[in-house]
């Protein structure tokens, strides 16, 4: 195997009166893609801290090769001191060459100009993201690095990380980020740390695995109280099994909306007929909203029938919140109008997490102290529905303060879901819960009997949640569509396509010789290169496999190390064939 750039042998950290982990062997290489993956509380950040070398480790040693850049992208950066964005930007001994920082700012939408105290969360996320890139970093170590981003931003941010030539590790909520970028996976469970040469798309199947295999060691020893440490994750399995029913349910949905909407081009949400009138609960008729000179919402009409889940995307500064808020009646639209039926009883979760103070114990959160809690008209105690929520009963007594971002923010979704209500708004729901989270939060949506409203800029979270799509690009049209994410993005594709064939004003230039055709070398790669990275990964696969063999190191040490050797060049060859091919991809789409 390759000699790794950054290593941590025998890792330990102390957390209050015990260890958080303990025995964690760390092995980064020179061009990992790493997905770090655990439960809200585990240690991730924690750990990706000790791998920076930010915080120190009770024991354990950490090797890094001479020369070896590495930065952390953390998820709240610290802006107090400076005036600016950009002086955040270019403080510090690490700090990136101005020019550079320009450059990826540039790209990646934000003004450095603004001042730091009036910057909002995502502007603050982006400022972060500019000095981590514009470092050069060798390996990059990224904290939830999507939360508070646009669509738009994150999906630079993936192109950007595509291209990249070091290394990095993520930890993210965010399925489809994960999935289009990792190739290997650490999963932290339990104060251990597993790893596997997969990416995040085959996770599930990966901890399916190892879930059925400690649940056949426990019955074969017959150890009822070691089966009972494994509810939470029998209750993991059972839900995503139960989520794929939900699925399908939900495309049922989507295919019945689909024949409410009216002709295309019109915005507008119509009713089939008249029986589902009976069910409207937010009716919007022509409206528009504007500030100042800029027309924010223009002649949007919907009607939302209950149980309605709908979803809201666009970039920031759309318009999403302004729409969000015109939905549930709290501004007033300056034409048109929004009428609300009189029994909605909606409950509200936002970004803020305002409920959440440290000092508060979860029992008082939760009960008021109590040990019962009513849940939508039944009676729970409160150790039980912690249970439903993923949390450990002991946790009852614990103050807010010392749970982690996700754990609160799982906490006061508990907190809520428990309320009477037939409308739940949520935004941007997904912001720091761990995956298995986002699977509980799916199932409980798909529960719930009312109407859903969602502020999201999660791909995968939109496309197993929602039925209607609305659409904001900034121009205040909205679009209308039945489904998810996909669904949105399928139906801007023909339109985004016809832009790009308009020409941009540009600035006179010498006349030159257009090019009609790849020259004769670039042509062969183009054709050539496909079944080429096929063959790679084809011996990837194979080489793979053999490493697999458990006995092929205690027989061959040697042919071990030139085997995974080998794998590492083919990966390397693998990428630039890659990037090659998309090179020559890119102008054969420039010559038409």
């Amino acid at each position: 195997m390759a000699a790794p750039v950054l290593s941590f042998e025998d890792l330990g950290v102390i957390q209050g009166s015990g260890w958080l982990f303990r025995h964690l062997d760390i092995h980064v290489g020179q061009r990992d893609r790493l997905a770090l993956i655990g439960r809200n509380g585990a240690g991730k950040s924690t750990l990706l801290k000790l791998i920076a070398g930010i915080l120190d480790s009770d024991e354990g040693r950490r090797t890094l090769v001479p020369g070896t850049h590495v930065v952390y992208l953390e998820q709240d950066p610290d802006l107090s001191g400076v005036a600016t964005l950009r002086d955040y930007v270019l403080s510090g001994n690490d700090a990136p060459q101005p020019y550079e920082a320009d450059a990826i700012a540039d790209q990646l939408g934000i003004d450095l100009s603004r001042e730091a105290a009036t910057a909002s969360g995502g502007e603050r996320r982006r400022a972060a993201i500019v000095r981590a890139l514009a470092v050069n970093p060798d390996v990059l170590l990224l904290d939830e690095p999507t939360n508070h981003l646009d669509l738009a931003a994150i999906e630079w941010l993936e192109d950007w990380l595509k291209r990249f030539t070091g290394a990095f590790i993520v930890i993210s909520h965010d399925r489809t980020f994960l999935t289009r970028l990792t190739r290997s996976t650490l999963w932290l469970d339990r104060g251990n740390l597993r790893r596997n040469e997969v990416g995040f798309g085959g996770f599930d199947a990966w901890t399916e695995a190892v879930y059925a295999e400690e649940t056949r060691a426990a019955e074969k020893l017959d150890a009822k109280l070691k089966i009972e440490e494994h509810w939470l994750h029998r209750g993991v399995t059972a839900r995503r099994k139960r989520n794929q029913g939900r699925l399908e349910k939900l495309h049922q949905m989507r295919a019945t909306r689909a024949a409410m909407i009216g002709p295309q081009g019109a915005a507008k949400l119509g009713i089939a007929s008249d029986d589902v009138k009976t069910k409207e609960v937010i009716k919007a008729e022509h409206v528009t909203k504007r500030y100042g000179d800029r027309t924010v919402i223009k002649d949007f009409s919907l009607k939302v029938t209950r149980g309605d889940r709908i979803g809201i995307v666009g970039a920031n500064g759309a318009g999403k919140t302004t729409l969000l808020r015109l939905l549930t009646g709290e501004i007033q639209p300056d034409e048109g109008e929004v009428k609300l039926a009189k029994t909605l009883d909606g409950v509200i979760i936002d970004q803020q997490r305002r409920l959440m103070a440290p000092e508060k114990r979860v029992r008082e959160v939760l009960a008021d102290g109590g040990d019962w809690i009513d849940v939508r008209g039944t009676r729970k105690h409160v150790h039980g529905y912690l249970k439903e929520f993923l949390f450990d009963p002991s946790l009852a007594e614990a103050r807010i303060g010392t749970l982690s971002g996700g754990e609160r923010s799982r906490l006061l979704l508990a907190r809520e879901f428990a309320r009477e209500s037939n409308l739940l708004v949520l935004d941007e729901p997904t912001n720091d819960l761990d995956l298995e989270t986002l699977d509980l939060l799916q199932e409980v949506i798909g529960d719930y009997d009312g109407t859903v409203l969602i502020v999201s800029h999660d791909r995968d979270f939109l496309d197993r949640t929602v039925t209607v799509t609305l659409g904001l690009d900034g121009s205040g049209t909205i679009d209308v569509v039945a489904g998810g994410y996909e669904d949105w993005v399928a139906k801007r594709k023909p339109r985004n396509e016809g832009r790009k064939a308009a020409p941009k004003a540009a600035a006179p230039a010498a006349p030159v010789q257009a090019r009609t055709k790849l020259s004769y070398k670039d042509q062969r790669d183009y054709d050539l290169l496909p079944k080429r990275i096929e063959e790679i990964e084809a011996g990837i696969a194979r080489d793979e496999a053999k490493l697999a063999d458990p006995d092929f190191y205690a027989k061959d040490p040697t042919g071990f190390a030139r085997l995974s050797t080998a794998i590492g060049k083919a990966r390397e060859e693998k990428d630039e064939a890659e990037m090659r091919w998309l090179e020559l991809a890119e102008q054969v789409e420039a010559l038409g």
